[in-house]
C-alpha cells in the first residue's frame, strides 16, 4: 500500500499554502510569504527566526527578505539587537502583490520566453539591490560592486551558500558598513589583543542573589538564533582562541562548551560567520588555520568617489587620493579613509576647512605625518599646522 504525501504546510495566520523548505521559490515569493506574516500579525514585533519557523524557510533567507521589505519601505525595523519587525501601512499590499519579473513586466511562459545567455537570476532570498541601504544605526550605505553584483547581494549569496566571507583592508574603509547593510540580524563581536574564549562562548555570572548563572556569549547566540556572526579585526585575536569557532563554521556546525559542562550546541539554518582583517594595524596576523577557514576574501578600499558624492570636501578627497597613491608605492603607511573623511566635514562644518585640514595632520601616524603636511600643503596652497592650544585668552 502506498503511503500518503506529506501534507503541504500552510501558514499559521494566513492559511496560504507554503511550499515546503526543499521547494525553490519563485523570486519575490518568500517576501511575499514573509510580508503576509508580518500583515497578518500587525501588532507584534517579528524576529526572523520566528517567521522562518512559520514558513519552514531559513532563517537567513528570511531575515535577507525582511531586510528588502525594509528597503522598500514595506515593513519597518523596530529592534536591531536582537533584530526584530513590524508591519507597516504598506505591508498588506506587498502581501498580495502579483509576481512579476525583475523590470516589472508579466512573467512569460517557458513556450514564448525567448532564449538568453543570461546568468541564473538570483535566488529569491538574494535580490539584487539597486540603491542605498539603511544600516541598523540610520546611516545610508551605498552598494558597491563585486563579482559583477552589488557587494550586499554577494555576501547575503554567500550566506545562502554556506561560505563564510572575509573583508579585509584599512581601518575606516567600511568593512563594518557592508556587513551591517546586507545583514541586519547581526551579531557582532569586537575583536582585539584580549579576547577571551569566554567573550564568545559565555561564562558564568553572579546575580544579585548570590547564585551563579551561565550566560551565552555571542557565538551561541547567533548559532541558536540562525543568524550571522560578524568577527571584527578577527587577526587581532589570539589564534588559540579564535579556533573555539571553527567547528561552527565547517561541517559539524556544532561547538562543545567545555565551560558549561561540555554542552553541545548546533548551529540554526542561517547562522553564518564573517570577518574583518585590517592588515596593516600593528599585531595583525592571518594565519594559514584562519584564512583555510574564509573560502571568499574580497579587498575593500575606500570609494573616493562617493566621498565626493557626499559632499566632502574636494581638497580633503585629493590629499586622501594623493596619499593613497604615495602608499601604494610605499611612500608612506597611511592615507585617509572614507572615515577621515567624513570626520574632516564633520569639522570644517564647525571649526572650518582650516582646522580640519590641520586635523587630518595631527590624526596621521608620527612617522607620517611630515609627508602628509606636505600633500596637504601643495592641495590648501598654504602651510597648515596640526590643531594645538595656543595662548591664553
Amino acid at each position: 500500500m502506498t503511503a500518503p504525501p506529506p501534507p503541504v504546510p500552510t501558514s499559521a495566520t494566513s492559511g496560504t499554502t507554503v511550499p515546503g523548505p526543499g521547494t525553490r521559490l519563485r523570486s519575490g515569493e518568500l517576501r511575499r510569504q514573509v510580508a503576509a506574516v508580518l500583515a497578518d500579525q500587525a501588532e507584534v514585533d517579528h524576529s526572523p527566526r520566528n517567521v522562518a519557523r512559520e514558513l519552514g524557510r531559513s532563517a537567513g533567507a528570511v531575515a535577507n527578505a525582511l531586510t528588502v521589505l525594509v528597503d522598500r519601505g514595506e515593513a519597518a525595523r523596530t529592534s536591531t539587537t536582537p533584530a526584530r519587525f513590524r508591519a507597516t501601512p504598506t505591508t498588506a499590499a506587498a502581501a498580495t502583490a502579483a509576481h512579476t519579473g525583475g523590470s516589472g513586466a508579466p512573467r512569460r511562459s517557458p513556450a514564448t520566453a525567448p532564449p538568453t545567455t543570461a546568468p541564473p537570476a538570483a535566488p529569491p532570498d538574494a535580490e539584487v539591490v539597486s540603491g542605498p541601504l539603511t544600516r541598523p544605526n540610520g546611516q545610508a550605505y551605498h552598494p558597491r560592486t563585486v563579482a559583477g553584483m552589488p557587494d550586499v547581494t554577494a555576501l547575503r549569496r554567500l550566506r545562502e551558500a554556506g561560505v563564510p566571507a572575509l573583508l579585509y583592508g584599512p581601518p575606516g574603509t567600511g568593512k563594518t558598513s557592508v556587513v551591517e547593510a546586507a545583514f541586519p540580524d547581526l551579531i557582532t563581536v569586537a575583536g582585539d589583543g584580549d579576547t577571551t574564549v569566554a567573550d564568545f562562548v559565555g561564562e558564568y555570572t553572579q546575580t544579585p542573589d548570590g547564585r551563579y548563572v551561565f550566560v551565552h556569549g555571542p557565538l551561541i547566540r547567533a548559532m541558536r538564533e540562525g543568524v550571522p556572526l560578524f568577527i571584527d579585526d578577527a587577526t587581532l585575536i589570539p589564534p588559540t582562541v579564535l579556533a573555539v569557532v571553527y567547528p561552527a563554521m565547517d561541517g559539524r556546525r556544532e561547538i562543545v562548551v567545555k565551560a558549561h559542562g561540555g554542552e553541545i550546541v548546533r548551529a540554526a539554518p542561517g547562522f553564518y560567520t564573517v570577518a574583518g582583517h585590517n592588515p596593516g594595524v600593528h599585531g595583525a596576523v592571518l594565519s594559514d588555520a584562519l584564512a583555510s577557514r574564509f573560502a571568499v576574501q574580497i579587498q575593500v578600499s575606500t570609494d573616493y568617489d562617493l566621498a565626493t558624492q557626499l559632499k566632502i570636501d574636494r581638497r580633503a578627497v585629493r590629499v586622501a587620493r594623493n596619499l593613497a597613491a604615495r602608499q601604494a608605492r610605499g611612500e608612506v603607511g597611511w592615507a585617509p579613509q572614507l572615515r577621515e573623511l567624513i570626520a574632516f566635514q564633520k569639522i570644517s562644518d564647525v571649526l572650518g576647512s582650516d582646522a580640519a585640514a590641520g586635523n587630518l595632520i595631527g590624526a596621521s601616524p608620527e612617522e607620517d605625518r611630515d609627508t602628509v603636511a606636505s600633500v596637504v600643503r601643495g592641495v590648501f596652497g598654504k602651510p597648515v599646522e596640526p590643531l594645538a592650544l595656543g595662548a591664553r585668552i
